[in-house]
């Protein structure tokens, strides 16, 4: 029998963590109409090409489409086309919509709160609009942690975004299949897979609390390799992982 490549270990390790997060949180049961958050970043072309293959075993039977959304006063953007044609190759229907928002009317929030904000609320608009009942995005493990540590040092609070999280106004639950996944697997993973990238990076991204704490999480990690599962077990112990 051939040794596997390193390429091919680690998509053994991408998919294997990507099911265990599907069947140790429940994510995706049968009927299930889920609706991805597309952006045109490593994670969430990752989570799409990994739930259209799940999507192809029909166990369990569930059906996937794609939302991009286009922020028309943010210089964001991806390859639409290229991003449509990843979709439909994959036996995904594709959808985009253009939005925005205008900071001088609260001047409080930043603009990547705000941005944040108006996208999340046109990818629930579609979901309902579609009949999805879940909406899938593509933060791994790293970003959980880090928003636990911003919960942590900025708002005096122990918590995360959920794994699975039932919401209580709209008939809709966000999942977080890469939950599991190292952000460096999925970079690595990304060049194996020739996903393209963005046009253009936001112009936000640096600026927030949000890279201080990837920074500081990687200092954290040179200390001891196995602070990220120390950190997720505290919050499975505190029940951060599931909010129904």
């Amino acid at each position: 029998m051939p040794l596997l490549t390193e390429e091919q270990k680690l998509e053994r390790k991408i998919i294997s963590r990507f099911q265990k997060a599907i069947y140790d949180f429940l994510l995706i049961e049968d009927g299930d109409h889920l609706l991805v958050g597309l952006s045109g970043g490593k994670d969430s072309l990752c989570l799409l090409d990994l739930l259209a293959a799940r999507q192809k075993i029909r166990r369990p039977d569930f059906t996937v489409e794609a939302l991009y959304i286009r922020m028309s006063n943010i210089k964001y953007e991806s390859d639409i086309s290229y991003l449509r044609e990843f979709s439909e190759s994959r036996g995904v229907k594709f959808h985009s919509v253009v939005t925005g928002f205008d900071s001088s009317t609260d001047n409080r929030k930043s603009p990547c709160f705000l941005c944040s904000w108006n996208r999340r609320k046109q990818l629930f608009m579609k979901a309902q609009e579609l009949g999805c009942n879940k909406v899938a995005l593509g933060h791994h493990m790293d970003d959980i942690i880090h928003t636990a540590m911003m919960n942590l040092f900025f708002q005096g609070n122990f918590s995360t975004m959920p794994v699975s999280l039932k919401m209580k106004k709209m008939p809709l639950t966000i999942i977080r299949p890469l939950c599991l996944e190292a952000e460096a697997d999925l970079r690595q993973y990304a060049l194996h897979k020739g996903y393209r990238k963005q046009v253009k990076l936001c112009p936000y991204e640096t600026d927030s609390h949000r890279s201080n704490m990837k920074e500081l999480f990687m200092q954290v990690e040179e200390m001891n390799s196995e602070a990220r599962y120390s950190i997720w077990k505290a919050l499975s112990k505190a029940n951060k992982l599931i909010e129904e």
